[in-house]
Parts: structure tokens; C-alpha cells; sequence
């Protein structure tokens, strides 16, 4: 393949990595970082590309390899992330004054409830173990196949099985106690406060019952349920969307809590 060839279709196929990428760290900062890279070792890499696999399967593979040896020695996130970051947000008014300041006056910077629930997937999934995380999203949301996830992340058929069955028992399990949009008793009321705080105008649950995942929560069909979360993400580009520099606020926001809790909670 020519370095032109190859620089179309790195292109072409960026935008996913990218977005793959920020749900992988929870910081759009170093999935740009990392994209770079996955772009300066497959061009370095380049002459040994055979074609065995397609080139985005290639290219996940690296910007995978990357991303966990990234992210291999830090700390995976509490499933109550969401909790803790509210609490130290709602003591931080640099936080909220930034935050209405976006939203203010970014085309990117629009709270809508259907890229809350994309946010707080990117949070939970930093609690599973981080070849669970990515064998999960290289599946659900980017629509590889098991053996085309094996080669990416260079493990057995029957072991990313293994860790799909697990990462999605794992969410199912944890938005279900945690979520009231899918389970009335669920303790993360969110998507309504944060819509009350940049769309105190709007009628939050007008709003929220235009959301598949809302209006079937009735049905209690869990698998169901997550397969309309999962549709969001699809729908849903982390950089280019109506609100994509409001939660990459919130998400960098997120990345700072975490790491303070981890440095209050060492030992």
C-alpha cells in the first residue's frame, strides 16, 4: 500500500478510532494524542502491513495496543464515579461557572439527555477490567466481529467470549441499580438535575420519554434494554456532537476526581 493510499484511508476510518479511543480513556485530550500515534507507527509500520486482516482491523489493533499500555498501570475507576464527581462538583463553583460558560456559547456545548446516558457508559466501563472495557466497546458499539476482536486484541476466540459475557453482565448488573431512567428505584437521577441546571425551561420528562431506552424501561427486559443503550453510543460521535465539548468538560472534570480520590484513598 502507498503512504497515499494508506493516508486516505487512515482518514477515513480516524474518526472511529478517535471516538474509540476517548470512550477507552475518558479524555478526548489523550485520545487526539493517541491517534497521532497510532498514525506514526502504522505509517513506520507500514511495510509490514499483508493484508491478513482489513486495515482498520490493523489499525484498531495499534491505537488498542496503545491505549492499554496507557492505561495497563493506572487505576480503574469505582462504578460510583458519577456520585463522587457529583459531590465535589457541587463544592467546585470554577466547575458549574466553566461548565454554563460552554454551554453558552459553544455550538458543542448543549446538554441533551441522550449524550448524559453516552457520558455515563464512558464512566461505569472504566470499572471493568480494562480487557473487558475494550473487548466490550470493539463489540457493542463498534461492531466487530469475535474473531475480528481476537486479532485486535491478540487473545483467543473463546477468551474475548469469555470477557463480553462478563463486561455485559457487569453493566447490565450496575446500570440497573444505578440508573432511574431504566429502573425507578435506581439512585442516579442525573440526566433530570443536569437538565433542570442547562435546560431550566425544558420539561425534562417531555424530553427524556423521546428516548427509546426511557420508554421501554417499563418492559424490565434487561438485555433489551442495554442493546438500546448500546444504539446511543453508536448514533452518538464524542467530538462532533451537539454537546461533545460540554462532556468532554465533564469527563476531564471526572478524570481529575478520580485521581485526587485514588491519592486520598492510597493504602
Amino acid at each position: 500500500m502507498t503512504t497515499a493510499a494508506f493516508n486516505q484511508e487512515f482518514e477515513h476510518i480516524s474518526g472511529k478510532l478517535k471516538s474509540y479511543l476517548l470512550r477507552i480513556t475518558a479524555n478526548a485530550a489523550d485520545a487526539e494524542d493517541m491517534v497521532q500515534d497510532t498514525y506514526l507507527k502504522a505509517v513506520d509500520k507500514l511495510g509490514t502491513f499483508r493484508g491478513e486482516s482489513s486495515l482498520k482491523i490493523w489499525l484498531f489493533a495499534i491505537a488498542s495496543n496503545i491505549a492499554r499500555d496507557n492505561l495497563r498501570t493506572r487505576k480503574r475507576w469505582t462504578k460510583d464515579v458519577t456520585d463522587i464527581a457529583r459531590a465535589a462538583a457541587l463544592s467546585d463553583e470554577a466547575f458549574f461557572q466553566e461548565a454554563l460558560e460552554i454551554n453558552a456559547t459553544s455550538p458543542y456545548g448543549q446538554f441533551e439527555a441522550k449524550e448524559h446516558i453516552a457520558f455515563c457508559f464512558t464512566c461505569i466501563s472504566k470499572s471493568l477490567p480494562l480487557e473487558q472495557q475494550v473487548c466490550l466497546l470493539l463489540k457493542e458499539v463498534y461492531e466487530f466481529k469475535v474473531s475480528e476482536i481476537a486479532t485486535i486484541v491478540d487473545l483467543t476466540e473463546a477468551m474475548v467470549k469469555y470477557y463480553l459475557h462478563t463486561a455485559r453482565t457487569k453493566m447490565i448488573s450496575i446500570f440497573d441499580g444505578r440508573c432511574a431512567l431504566i429502573n425507578k428505584n435506581g439512585v442516579c437521577h442525573q440526566c433530570s438535575e443536569l437538565n433542570g441546571i442547562f435546560n431550566p425551561k425544558q420539561n425534562t420528562q417531555e424530553q427524556l420519554m423521546k428516548i427509546d431506552l426511557v420508554k421501554a424501561a417499563e418492559t424490565g427486559d434487561k438485555e433489551y434494554l442495554f442493546e438500546l443503550r448500546m444504539q446511543i453510543l453508536k448514533e452518538l460521535d464524542p467530538f462532533k456532537s451537539r454537546g461533545s465539548e460540554l462532556q468532554s468538560h465533564h469527563l476531564a472534570f471526572n478524570s481529575r476526581v478520580m485521581e485526587k480520590y485514588f491519592e486520598e484513598n492510597a493504602g
